[in-house]
């Protein structure tokens, strides 16, 4: 296990640590799959950023989850690692 999943697994005991990664886990998942999609793709953040015609720091805000993508770039992003891009809204569970 990484030591951030470490420090994530000893602060989740924290009411309030885990009520406020609860209400920012949607830009978490945002930033995770960008990444995902990236490191499929074989493309270093400076590769994508030229593919989408922005720079390699505001790719590496979006993947921080720091900056939140526009669907526009999002799109970009998909095309630019042979991915397709799905919006859905899902029921609370």
């Amino acid at each position: 296990m990484g030591k951030v999943s470490e420090l994530h697994k000893k602060w989740s005991k924290d009411p309030e640590y885990k009520s406020a990664y609860h209400k920012l886990r949607p830009e978490f998942e945002i930033a995770r799959l960008l990444i995902e999609a990236r490191t499929q793709a074989g493309l270093t953040q400076a590769q994508l950023a030229e593919r989408i015609q922005t720079t390699q720091s505001a790719v590496a805000r979006f993947e921080s989850g720091r900056i939140h993508p526009s669907t526009n770039t999002l799109k970009k992003i998909a095309q630019a690692t042979g991915t397709r891009l799905k919006i859905s809204f899902e029921a609370i569970k």
